[in-house]
């Protein structure tokens, strides 16, 4: 558990539940406690029944009717509390449209806060891009803060692995690896499925849904915000990060890009992870480029893994990388194990 948790240990928590009143104080098995102290002891027994606040992070306007709340960090850990994927919403005459929801109950509750801050118009619609825990279990906050019948779009496949084995291990993994910090956040998953082409009108704002086979996971969808030409590309593309490809094919993300740069009339991608601009799916497919390619040569020339790894690093694309990409090291092993194996796959 986190430093904050700690005092409230086994006893701690025993003693405030035989709390009974007393003549200007409440009386535990340790004796009598000021009622100066009841409000912070109150404060510590939510927090360990429910995960601390989230600090607030200011967003940013990146178009007329789209702003980010930004995550500067690419992994959960108990300092960052989760807070590892960018929250996007977009203002529409109608309400305001998440852009997937966060990693946490109290990462949606922030993103409220900041939502609140910009206008008075409800939270009318959620779009999960796929089903990492990351993407979508922020839904929780939105749905108690405006009401449980709000609609929650997702891809059919990621509305399947939400309700299913995997919704309930990333709920699970997220408490592990904030140290518990998560703690209180309930499973939402989508109550509405999406698919390709799909459009969705908010008065004067018009969203479209590209979803095209296997990328990241084989449930991808971005949501293209048609009058500001921007598209939330999710986990299909990133800046300065890989993205994690256990469910995904390097193919089929190069396939994805290609009919995204032709139909998404957009001049500006939106990642779940680092900063937008117009150059993330450039940036991405030159580095997944140089994994693929070089582990499809290694395969066509017969040499093993070992050898496609040592081909991967040297490549410019790849190496040009390196520095300023989060966990290059600790991951570049897998993705060309990941990599390697497709292309034999495809290659026999």
């Amino acid at each position: 558990m986190k430093a904050g948790h700690t005092a409230m240990g086994a006893g701690r928590r025993r003693d405030f539940l035989r709390i009974g009143l007393g003549a200007g104080a409440l009386t535990t098995a340790a004796g009598l406690l000021p009622w100066s102290s009841i409000s912070a002891l109150a404060r510590e027994m939510e927090n360990f029944i429910k995960g601390p606040p989230v600090p607030d992070i200011a967003p940013t306007r990146l178009s007329d009717r789209v702003w980010m709340i930004y995550s500067p960090d690419g992994f959960p850990t108990p300092e960052n509390l989760g807070m590892m994927c960018n929250v996007t919403f977009v203002l529409t005459a109608k309400g305001v449209v998440i852009l997937d929801s966060g990693a946490s109950l109290q990462i949606g509750e922030m993103a409220v806060r900041q939502i609140r801050r910009l206008t008075d118009k409800p939270v009318v619609a959620i779009f999960n891009s796929h089903y990492h825990g990351d993407h979508w279990l922020g839904n929780q906050a939105y749905v108690e803060a405006f009401g449980k019948d709000m609609p929650i779009y997702a891809h059919a496949h990621s509305k399947e692995k939400i309700e299913g084995f995997e919704g309930n291990s990333w709920r699970t993994l997220m408490e592990k690896w904030t140290n518990q910090s998560t703690a209180g956040t309930m499973i939402v998953p989508p109550n509405k499925t999406v698919e390709h082409g799909a459009e969705f009108s908010f008065g004067d704002t018009t969203l479209r849904v590209h979803h095209y086979g296997v990328a990241h996971t084989p449930g991808d969808i971005c949501v293209e915000v048609l009058e500001d030409k921007l598209t939330h590309v999710g986990d299909v593309a990133m800046d300065r990060r890989i993205a994690n490809m256990d469910d995904g094919k390097y193919l089929g993300t190069f396939a994805f890009y290609d009919a995204l740069e032709k139909n998404a009339d957009s001049r500006l991608w939106v990642p779940g992870h680092g900063h937008p601009s117009k150059d993330v799916l450039h940036w991405n497919r030159e580095l997944f480029e140089g994994i693929y390619r070089n582990c499809e040569a290694a395969v066509k020339g017969g040499k093993g893994m070992g050898v496609a790894r040592e081909m991967v690093v040297k490549d410019p694309r790849v190496a040009s990388r390196a520095a300023d990409t989060k966990g290059f090291e600790h991951n570049i092993g897998k993705y060309v194990s990941l990599a390697y194996l497709e292309a034999e796959e495809n290659n026999f």
